[in-house]
């Protein structure tokens, strides 16, 4: 990494100028660096370098005069200390190929995505590894409740940025980090990068029961169950449960459920109300995510055993086979009473995750120092 002296300003670039990656380069402006935003559309790269607008994504927000914009790959990674990739997740392994010549050595490479690539069931930092033939201690994840229209607007929020490095996790959140902005660290990347894919399946269910005009109680019970698959799902494949009930699992899952900001929750609505999936794709302005990411999810799950019905279910929605309003009776996986966490003979576990966020919010219970906020920067 390159030394940094008082005086020294941090170059970073973020290779994609939708609404996620403008209002994350802001973040970064605002947190002191000089920022180049690398935009596909060469007419929304000159908005951002000469109107310091992206009118396009975040309408009526001021840019920083610190954020620079090219529709040049090669000019916007000259002189990077770190890079952003906040593209749609189903295009990373091209876009990963174009930039792969001309990616300065030894800087860090940060994932902004919150999606699994369908062709290989990878999560973005799998596919970056292997794109760009990087040691993991030079990949970090950056996950939370984090929609960007707020984040824009400046409205206080917090992240957590996770890599196998302590040292890269560091420098990114000291990167992400200003007055209204707060990172904080962790090294479970498997759990912080499932938190961001899961809770926007959870996020597509919550949208489904509102566009049909079921209420809170279906709701909360929705996000309730939601977080134990997730939790469930993270902790199958090597995540810890407590990086579930941070701010990449609990609380990114509130956010994106509760408010129509949410993109995967507008997607939910609308098949909620009764439009087909093709109609759904054709009315969203930008890519939810989740849509994407359910086919993988639910091979990843069944091959590890774990049972993820409130996902099956949406899955059944996109396909056409399960109608909307039938989507409630999700709350059990058979007639038999259970447990809300089972072991494999049926005892319920005491550790539920639920019980865990209320544990560590009221300082009544231990942190497993690799849960999300395990180490500040």
């Amino acid at each position: 990494m390159t030394p940094r002296t008082p005086h020294h300003v941090r170059r970073v670039t973020v290779v994609g100028a939708g609404s996620w990656g403008t209002a994350f380069a802001k973040v970064l402006a605002d947190g002191g660096s000089a920022v180049t935003m690398w935009a596909r559309r060469p007419e929304i790269a000159r908005e951002i370098r000469e109107s310091h607008r992206n009118t396009q994504y975040l309408r009526g927000i001021n840019l920083p005069r610190t954020i620079t914009a090219t529709s040049s790959l090669r000019d916007s990674l000259r002189g990077a200390e770190q890079l952003y990739l906040a593209v749609p997740s189903q295009t990373l392994r091209d876009n990963l190929e174009a930039l792969r010549p001309m990616l300065p050595g030894g800087i860090p490479v940060v994932s902004l995505m919150k999606g699994i690539e369908k062709t290989t069931n990878a999560r973005m930092s799998e596919v970056m590894a292997q794109v760009l033939e990087l040691d993991e201690e030079r990949i970090a994840v950056a996950s939370g409740p984090n929609l960007a229209l707020e984040i824009a607007k400046e409205q206080p929020t917090a992240a957590v940025v996770s890599s196998v490095s302590l040292e890269t996790a560091q420098a990114v959140a000291l990167a992400a980090t200003n007055g209204y902005f707060r990172s904080f660290v962790n090294t479970d990347v498997v759990g912080t990068e499932f938190g961001g894919v899961l809770k926007n399946l959870i996020a597509v269910a919550i949208g489904i029961v509102d566009g049909v005009g079921y209420g809170e109680n279906t709701k909360a019970s929705i996000i309730t169950r939601g977080l134990v698959e997730m939790t469930d799902f993270a902790v199958a494949h090597g995540g810890h449960p407590d990086t579930l009930s941070g701010l990449a699992g609990l609380g990114d899952l509130i956010a994106t459920c509760q408010s129509p900001l949410s993109r995967n929750n507008t997607a939910g609505r609308l098949l909620g109300q009764g439009y087909a999936l093709h109609e759904v794709v054709r009315q969203m302005n930008q890519t939810a995510e989740g849509l994407a990411s359910v086919a993988p999810i639910l091979e990843l799950a069944r091959a590890r055993g774990v049972a993820m019905p409130i996902v099956e279910q949406v899955h059944q929605v996109l396909a056409g086979t399960l109608k909307p309003q039938d989507i409630a009776p999700h709350l059990t996986t058979d007639d038999t009473p259970t447990g809300e966490r089972t072991t494999d003979d049926g005892q319920a576990r005491t550790g539920t995750a639920l019980r865990r966020a209320l544990k560590r919010a009221f300082g009544l219970g231990g942190d497993g120092g690799r849960g999300a906020g395990s180490a500040r920067p």
